[in-house]
C-alpha cells in the first residue's frame, strides 16, 4: 500500500501542475475511425479515436464569439450569451469543464462512484470550494429534472451514451439551452471539442489536444524496447481488459505504445474475462484498477502469480476514476503520467 500511496501522490502532483498550467493558457461497440491530427508529422496515421468534430457538428464562430449556433447529436442549439451557469449530465464532462477554466453549477454521479473524483480536487486544488458547492442532480443516466431546473443553468450538456436520449434532450432543453455530445471513452476528444464550442472555447480546446498530441508522441518516442501494455479493471463481479478504443487505450495509441495481442481489438471498449482467463490481462506490463481500491480482489486471484507482468515486478494499480471511470482531457493527462512514471 505505500507503493500506492507514493504513486497516487506522485500523479496528484502531476495534475495539479498540468491543471495550472492549462489555466495559464486560458463501454460502447465502436468503428474505428479516421481523423485528422494536430501534428503535421502525423497526418498519414489513421487513429481509432475521432481526434476533430464529425462533419458538420459544432459551430463555425471563433472563441468568445455570441451568439452562435452550436450543432450537436440531438440537433442545434443557438446561444445568445456566453454560459456562465453550466449542468452537465457527466463527471466527464465535468473535467472537460474545468479543463478549459469552467466550474459547473450542477453534476450527476455515476453508480458507486463520487459527484466530484479525488483527482479533479487533486488537479483544480485552488478551486476546492467551489467544487463542493457543485449541486449534485442525481444520476447520469436518469437526472432529477426538477433538481437540474433549480440550478437555472444557462447550458446543459449531454451525452447520447447508454440512455433514451431524445427523451432526456427534450426535458433538458425546456429547461435551458441544451447540447448532446456523443458520449464513451472513444468520443472524448470529439466530445471536448463540441462542448468547448458551446462554451466559446474551441480554440482553446484545439490547443489543449495539439499540445497533448504532441507531448504524448515525444513520450512514447523515447520508449524502448516496444513493450506492451495491458488495462485490467475489476468492479464488483466484473473483471475486464480494455481494447484500442477505450479511453485509457486512446492515451496508449496517442503515444503510439504495443498492446498485447488480446487487447489490440476496436470493434468494442472492453471484454469480460473470467477469473481462468486472467493471461488475457498479461503484458510486459498491467496497469489495474479496483474500484473501490481493494487490489485484493485482483492481486487474490489464483492465476494472478502465474502472469509474467506480476512475475517482473510489472503490475501497477493505478487510480481507478482516472483510468477507466471518467473520460476528460484532465483524466487523460492523468493516464499519460502515469505512463511516462511507469515506462519513462
Amino acid at each position: 500500500m505505500t507503493h500506492q500511496l507514493k504513486a497516487r501522490a506522485t500523479l496528484a502532483a502531476v495534475l495539479a501542475v498540468a491543471a495550472s498550467l492549462l489555466t495559464a493558457c486560458a463501454g460502447t461497440p465502436a468503428t474505428p475511425a479516421s481523423s485528422s491530427s494536430s501534428s503535421p508529422t502525423a497526418a498519414a496515421v489513421s487513429y481509432t479515436t475521432p481526434r476533430t468534430m464529425p462533419e458538420g457538428k459544432g459551430s463555425t464562430a471563433d472563441d468568445g464569439v455570441f451568439p452562435r449556433t452550436v450543432v450537436h447529436f440531438q440537433g442545434e442549439t443557438v446561444l445568445s450569451k456566453q454560459p456562465e451557469k453550466v449542468v452537465v449530465i457527466s463527471t466527464g464532462q465535468a473535467d472537460a469543464l474545468l479543463t478549459l477554466g469552467v466550474v459547473p453549477a450542477g453534476s450527476t454521479a455515476g453508480e458507486g462512484a463520487d459527484m466530484v473524483p479525488p483527482y479533479l480536487f487533486e488537479a483544480f486544488a485552488d478551486k476546492k470550494a467551489e467544487l463542493e458547492a457543485i449541486t449534485y442532480v442525481g444520476s447520469r443516466f436518469a437526472p432529477d429534472i426538477e433538481t437540474v431546473a433549480n440550478v437555472k443553468p444557462d447550458l446543459i450538456v449531454m451525452n447520447n451514451a447508454g440512455k433514451d436520449a431524445a427523451a432526456l434532450y427534450a426535458s433538458l432543453n425546456a429547461i435551458a439551452p441544451t447540447v448532446a455530445t456523443q458520449g464513451t471513452g472513444l468520443y472524448w476528444k470529439q466530445d471536448f471539442l463540441l462542448l468547448a464550442d458551446a462554451l466559446g472555447k474551441r480554440q482553446q480546446a484545439e490547443q489543449w489536444l495539439t499540445t497533448y498530441h504532441a507531448d504524448a508522441a515525444a513520450f512514447g518516442a523515447k520508449v524502448t524496447g516496444a513493450p506492451t501494455v495491458s488495462f485490467l479493471r475489476k468492479n464488483g463481479d466484473r473483471m475486464r481488459v480494455f481494447g484500442v478504443a477505450s479511453f485509457s487505450g486512446s492515451v496508449a495509441e496517442d503515444s503510439a505504445l504495443a498492446r498485447p495481442e488480446s487487447q489490440r481489438f476496436t470493434d468494442q471498449t472492453s471484454v469480460d474475462i473470467s477469473s481462468e482467463q486472467l493471461e488475457k490481462a498479461d503484458a510486459d506490463w498491467i496497469l489495474y484498477g479496483v474500484q473501490g481500491g481493494n487490489e485484493t480482489e485482483l492481486t487474490g486471484q489464483s492465476l494472478w502469480p502465474t502472469l509474467k507482468a506480476v512475475s517482473a515486478g510489472h503490475a501497477v494499480e493505478v487510480d481507478d476514476d482516472v483510468f477507466y471511470l471518467n473520460v476528460g482531457p484532465t483524466a487523460a493527462r492523468g493516464i499519460l503520467s502515469s505512463l511516462q512514471k511507469t515506462l519513462g
